[in-house]
């Protein structure tokens, strides 16, 4: 059977009316999980057991086990050897949707080679099972007495708690849920939803100043000595000392990162270049970073001389004596805590603070994210001839990460799980990715497989009006060497929420970066070796949690692949461009038709504005704002009513061509062509990667310029637009020749009045919306 081609509405957004929250206004769920639909849950948590009757008649022992059924779902425990006082603590979860039985039976076992022995049981009626909302407590669990198989009481007590409760349960993420009743227990923690929290990062600044007392073991040339500094993997050096002795000099600074606690140390060595490729090691020192300085601003700190130790083996006969040789060098180190160490694109950043938490400013408002369901997911592997799918999401804003629970074997998976993260600016951007779960049986069997990508939606959060729930289906559109694919919905809700409309108002006039980014500039290629080390360090660390977030799932979500070269991407940054243009060329249209009295009442009305504005010259600039902001009221009509989505037109992704998605997707350094080739097929690629960025960036200008009056972000539109009717009333009663005048003074004024940080006007245009948020 063949599959229908897409139309281009199947790329759109679409618009839904869940019903979030499951209850009335005054329930208590809808304080807590109001931006999901309530799922009903049957937990039973598994306590301890007392004086358990010992079956093995030989060494009257008992290896025992908890079984809780409900229907054809069955749930186990752990078992214990040899132990009639057990102590479980074990959470079971069974979806009401798929409960198909009257009554709980919760079964206590002994674990045995051939057959396991019946202990005691006990049944619960489900009709008279209590119902637990919270914020209550949670219910306090009961011994219960077991009975055999007849109904009758027997020697032995288990303590249960059994509720009937929503997602919204604490209890919730560490269950067992039935739906996930065919995954091993090895697998099991690879499945549950989970908070994850990246390390705090740093940049480490080593200022190599000088060395002194250096032994070259070849006295009679003149050293060629540099330095080399490694934080973990990273390795950086300086040039080759000019002074060519042995008390060289560099004044070099070298830029690392480092994740607190600080595991790793910087080791500082000093070489001498004896020969190609040879290089001695002249003096070593290891300096632990958790005893290094941290600066908050630009202030130097203190510089200090470290001992260096160069160990060398001497042979004197037959005797070997080990001789230590003493030098030192003069560094200057700190932690740079006043920048924001970048570990994402730039284009779609979800945190601006500096590292440093004095530095950090009030939170603004909270960001609310309800993650519903997926709709229409492609088989994703084969499993028992069938193809099907195991789906999780996991979602980015800031330092913290979530994962959902996996929904197993399901094209149509039902999270319904809902996060909240403190917002610090609203011109960030919280990435939402859908996977499919590859690690179901953990072990060896997982062993070198990946997560597969399904697709992922980006919300800026400045896009968003407060206070509004979005209920909205993204669609989740890959690009693969076939071409564009969609891999099915995501059905999510989305709220932000200001606690202060003047503290982000004001965020709209402050430096998007911290202050550091401005008054001591890093270089281009300086934040994009220290970008690469950054997701290099979040991945290891994020892999390393239980259960993993996987490099795969981690490197998708921050974009490490986003700066190469791509014919795609080339030509749709040249078309956003020539959209900002298109403007340009309508006016230009426009005044041509203007020109050749193709409406002759508007001309008229032109040719009389224009003999007004000659004679009134101060009337210009009142003229221009005042018609911006009638512009920008008129457009408040058409204001964009949801959040931006992937837009395949926008990327070019529909109609690239197969030669250009084969160049996208083949390999760096290319496999196509024989080796001079190659070589210039990858320097090609290079400079365009170059030109391709310079271009977007050009058409980020042009897209920041259109949304001052396009309500893309609601509230930089209508402070730009009060600004605009202030600035007419303004101008309207002040002389244009002082205006002039004033204007001329303030653009020439001496460099002594001018400040290094950006100004009011530029940090407000940084921070208008662009559309990168909808490029695949």
């Amino acid at each position: 059977m063949m599959q229908r081609p897409l139309r281009p509405e199947d790329y759109s957004l679409k618009e839904t009316s869940p019903h979030l929250g499951g209850g009335t206004a005054g329930d208590k769920l809808t304080t807590t999980y109001d931006l999901v639909e309530q799922m009903l849950y049957l937990y039973v948590r598994v306590v301890k057991a007392k004086d358990l009757p010992p079956k093995d008649i030989v060494s009257g022992s008992l290896d025992p086990y908890v079984e809780v059924r409900l229907g054809n779902y069955k749930g186990t425990t752990r078992h214990f050897e040899k132990k009639t006082n057990p102590e479980w603590n074990q959470v079971f979860a069974f979806s009401k949707d798929r409960i198909q039985a009257s009554t709980l039976e919760v079964l206590v076992k002994d674990k045995d080679f051939v057959k396991d022995d019946f202990v005691g049981r006990i049944f619960f009626d489900l009709t008279e099972i209590p119902k637990r909302v919270p914020p209550d407590s949670p219910l306090a669990p009961q011994w219960y007495r077991l009975e055999d198989k007849k109904g009758d009481k027997i020697k032995g007590e288990l303590m249960l708690a059994v509720w009937m409760g929503t997602q919204a349960d604490e209890a919730f993420p560490d269950a067992w849920h039935s739906d996930a009743a065919t995954v091993p227990s090895d697998g099991l923690p690879n499945i549950r939803s989970k908070v994850y929290l990246t390390p705090k990062l740093w940049y480490v600044r080593v200022n190599v100043i000088e060395a002194q007392d250096l032994q070259p073991s070849d006295k009679g040339r003149f050293p060629e000595v540099f330095v080399k500094a490694s934080v973990g993997n990273q390795a950086l050096r300086t040039r080759i000392s000019p002074s060519r002795s042995i008390n060289p000099m560099w004044n070099e600074d070298l830029m690392f990162v480092a994740a607190e606690s600080f595991e790793e140390h910087l080791v500082i060595s000093v070489e001498d270049r004896v020969g190609p490729n040879k290089d001695e090691v002249l003096g070593k020192t290891i300096i632990p970073l958790q005893k290094v300085d941290r600066r908050l601003d630009h202030k130097p700190v203190p510089s200090r001389w470290y001992t260096m130790e160069k160990h060398v083996v001497i042979t004197e006969g037959d005797k070997k004596k080990e001789m230590k040789f003493s030098s030192r060098i003069h560094l200057r180190i700190c932690l740079d805590g006043g920048y924001h160490v970048l570990d994402e694109s730039t284009h779609y950043s979800s945190d601006l603070r500096p590292t440093a938490k004095q530095l950090w400013k009030p939170s603004i408002g909270v960001l609310e994210l309800g993650i519903l369901n997926s709709q229409g997911l492609l088989p994703m592997k084969t499993k028992d001839g069938k193809g099907t799918t195991d789906a999780y999401c996991v979602a980015k804003y800031g330092q913290k990460w979530v994962r959902t629970r996996t929904i197993i074997d399901s094209f149509a998976p039902k999270w319904n799980e809902q996060y909240t993260w403190e917002v610090y600016d609203p011109c960030t951007v919280v990435t939402i990715g859908v996977f499919d779960n590859c690690h179901l049986h953990g072990g060896e069997k997982a062993t070198g497989t990946k997560d597969s990508r399904i697709g992922k939606v980006r919300i800026r959060l400045s896009t968003l009006e407060t206070e509004k729930v979005y209920t909205h289906a993204y669609p989740l559109l890959v690009l693969l060497p076939s071409g564009v694919k969609k891999m099915g919905e995501v059905h999510l809700a989305v709220r932000f929420t200001c606690s202060s409309l003047l503290n982000m108002m004001h965020m709209y006039s402050q430096p998007l970066l911290p202050k550091m980014h401005y008054l001591h500039p890093l270089s281009v290629s300086q934040l994009d070796v220290l970008r690469h080390q950054a997701t290099l360090i979040v991945s290891t660390r994020l892999s390393r949690a239980e259960p993993p977030l996987r490099k795969e799932v981690v490197e998708y979500m921050l974009d490490v692949d986003s700066h190469m070269w791509s014919m795609r991407k080339s030509k749709a940054n040249f078309f956003r461009i020539m959209g900002v243009l298109g403007g340009v060329i309508a006016v230009g249209k426009w005044f041509n038709q203007i020109c050749n009295w193709k409406n002759p009442l508007t001309t008229v009305l032109i040719h009389v504005l224009f003999v007004i504005l000659v004679l009134y010259p101060e009337l210009i600039l009142p003229t221009v704002f005042l018609y911006l902001f009638l512009i920008g009221v008129w457009y408040y009509r058409w204001r964009p009513r949801y959040p931006p989505h992937m837009d395949t037109r926008l990327s070019h992704a529909d109609t690239a061509h197969s030669d250009e998605l084969d160049e996208e997707f083949d390999t760096f350094p290319t496999s196509r062509h024989p080796d001079i080739v190659r070589m210039r097929y990858d320097r090609l690629r290079s400079v365009a990667g170059r030109i391709q960025t310079v271009v977007g960036d050009l058409a980020n200008q042009g897209e920041r310029l259109q949304s001052l009056l396009s309500w893309r972000d609601p509230r930089a539109t209508a402070l730009f637009v009060l600004f605009c009717l202030v600035a007419a009333v303004v101008l309207y009663v002040t002389p244009f020749r002082l205006v002039a005048l004033l204007a001329g003074i303030y653009l020439l004024r001496h460099p002594r009045f001018r400040h290094k940080l950006p100004s009011v006007p530029l940090n407000f245009f940084r921070r208008l919306p662009a559309r990168t948020d909808s490029m695949l």
